[in-house]
């Protein structure tokens, strides 16, 4: 069997197998980048901060709020200064680790407000104070007179979700002219730490033994580990009010970072994986970030040639299942493979990681789905190939038992005259068994043949290689043809043959050529001609041609002349018996030799075949 063959037959599914892969990521990461993708991506994150379960995670900042209650008892937003001052007097004298204002105090009060808020600044360690940036690329910072006592002034920039509002990180730097500022947090996180940035780089900053990886570059956007006693409550704080009324829960806030702000959630609030469309105060989404650089408790995000490779190997795995397999056995598999793509987000994350739900989930259910189905269709494929082979199988059959009849009926007959007649003259007795030799030789002639077409034409046989003349075998071949013209007297005229050889297998061409010129006779009305000339072709070819006079065949038969077991309609109302695969195996037996078959044809004035052969070398 030729290897071609071999390899078209056993290994033509597997294709599947080498094309699915790439078809699935490449799908999977054209979706996952577009918005829509990209906002799974951040549900699917959200859902599994809600899925984590909280840990003994002690807090290491508080806050010092500003709610509905200590407005009120101060007079409202003109009195915030003066309960800011009564606040940081009062834990003062625990020495917190760090304050951290979020109050933008940009602007003056009331003489009076500004004198005590900044006898309380002076009072205060490790203060930071808030800023954030103009339109007009700017900074609103606080005044002189206050950021005097500030060890650091750091920028509250919110970073939410463009689709949802979600807080998910922010940015640890932003710029305004030419002044770069840390987040608040950041610098409280410093403050609080007695640390300073040691090193930076597009992808992570140094602060003493702190590695922080971050993203965006310039930005250092981080991701918020937000703790997990936010899932269940509020973050530690204290009111102001509730200080002044009970001065001992000043100790509360002893060696911890204190964020300072409002929590009326109206005027300051985001919204948090957390949240659950809830919102949630500024100042928490402040302390949280706090908290993840205190804890270390960093969430990065997954290498993209991870992915990408994670991707790959489950639409691998999934066309390997469907390429080998089969069943329920193979659709269980399957479904492990979709249930591997959503558990590895889960077990990402429980480590640190931030995998990207979208890509492995589209790229397992899309192989999935496109290798089951490439499965059913290659499946109905050899069904119906093995629907069509059994039909040709008992076409075959047909067409073995209607070519067999002429001689196996030659041959009965003379072997029952042979047997009835015993006084028959020795010459008779002589003519009929050279008859019946000569009918049986023709017959296993033609099985052979016919056999041999058909293991070539299935890649199992390798085809003999003679050197044999052309014109001996056109003569030959019209000789045969001659006594079935004659009874239609029909001439065959060999007009001029090249003298050339060709090489392959002598008695297979030798039927091509007596197959043309016998349909040629049969198709032709009597007292016609059936013409046979060649002429030398450029290069290494030669061409034969076998003309005639026939009922002729239009445009749409011509294309499928060569079609086993089809007839023209003019052939079947002609009364001339046939099975249409002689063509079929001519075609067959041409194209084994190198070469190629052309038909020109045009209804009631004939039609002309053109073998294209090559030489022998």
């Amino acid at each position: 069997m030729k290897l071609s063959a071999l390899w078209r037959r056993e290994n033509s599914r597997y294709l599947v197998v080498a094309v699915l892969p790439f078809v699935a990521v490449v799908l999977a990461v054209v979706l996952d980048d577009v918005s829509f993708g990209q906002q799974f991506d951040k549900y699917a994150y959200d859902f599994l901060f809600r899925l984590e379960q909280p840990d003994t995670w002690q807090p290491s900042s508080i806050i010092l709020a500003i709610d509905d209650r200590t407005l009120l008892d101060y007079g409202g937003q003109t009195g915030i200064r003066d309960a800011l001052a009564d606040g940081l007097e009062r834990i003062a004298p625990v020495k917190p680790a760090a304050v951290a204002v979020d109050v933008i105090l940009a602007d003056p009060g009331s003489p009076q407000s500004d004198s005590n808020l900044e006898r309380a600044f002076s009072q205060t360690h490790n203060l930071i104070l808030a800023s954030y940036v103009l339109r007009n690329d700017k900074w609103n910072e606080p005044i002189a007179r206050f950021r005097k006592y500030a060890v650091y002034v750091g920028q509250v920039h919110a970073e939410f979700d463009r689709y949802d509002a979600v807080s998910r990180d922010l940015p640890l730097a932003k710029v305004a002219g030419i002044d770069r500022r840390w987040a608040l947090a950041f610098d409280t996180f410093l403050a609080a730490k007695g640390l300073h940035v040691d090193e930076e780089s597009p992808e992570d900053i140094v602060a003493g033994p702190v590695r922080i990886p971050t993203m965006d570059g310039e930005e250092h956007t981080i991701r918020i580990r937000y703790p997990p006693f936010l899932k269940t409550g509020s973050f530690p704080q204290v009111s102001i009010a509730e200080l002044d009324r009970e001065p001992g829960l000043a100790k509360r806030f002893a060696g911890k970072a204190v964020f300072v702000g409002e929590t009326v959630q109206a005027r300051d609030s985001w919204t948090t994986p957390y949240s659950n469309g809830n919102s949630t105060p500024g100042i928490e989404i402040n302390a949280s970030l706090y908290e993840t650089l205190a804890h270390q408790s960093f969430l990065v995000d997954a290498p993209v040639l991870g992915v990408l490779a994670l991707c790959f190997a489950l639409s691998l795995g999934a066309s390997l299942i469907y390429a080998l397999g089969s069943g329920w056995i193979c659709n269980g598999l399957a479904a492990g493979v979709v249930g591997t793509s959503q558990a590895i987000p889960v077990v990402a994350f429980a480590h640190s990681v931030v995998w990207p739900w979208l890509p492995g989930t589209f790229a397992a259910v899309f192989s999935v789905a496109i290798a089951s189905t490439a499965r059913h269709l290659i499946v109905r494929r050899d069904l119906a190939k093995a629907e069509l082979q059994r039909t040709r199988y008992q076409q075959a059959m047909q067409f073995v038992t209607h070519e067999m009849r002429t001689p196996l009926t030659a041959i009965q007959g003379s072997s029952e005259l042979i047997g009835r007649y015993s006084s028959m003259p020795e010459a008779k007795r002589k003519q009929m068994a050279d008859l019946i030799n000569s009918e049986s030789k023709r017959l296993a002639r033609m099985i052979e043949t016919f056999l041999s077409v058909e293991r070539l034409s299935a890649g199992q046989m390798e085809m003999k290689q003679e050197r044999f003349g052309l014109a001996e075998l056109v003569e030959r071949c019209s000789e045969r043809a001659r006594p079935y013209a004659d009874r239609k007297e029909i001439e065959i005229d060999i007009v001029k043959l090249p003298a050339d050889d060709l090489s392959g297998d002598r008695e297979l061409m030798e039927y091509a050529v007596y197959n043309l010129l016998t349909n040629a006779v049969k198709y032709s009305p009597p007292r016609t001609r059936v013409k046979v000339f060649g002429e030398d072709n450029k290069g290494d070819c030669v061409r034969l041609c076998v003309e005639d006079q026939g009922i002729g065949m239009d445009k749409k038969e011509v294309s499928r002349i060569f079609e086993k077991f089809y007839r023209t309609k003019r052939a079947e109302q002609s009364g001339e018996a046939g099975t249409g695969i002689g063509l079929s195996i001519v075609e067959q037996i041409v194209t084994q030799h190198g070469g190629s078959i052309h038909v020109e044809s045009e209804p009631g004035k004939g039609s002309r075949f053109t073998l294209i052969l090559k030489r022998a070398s």
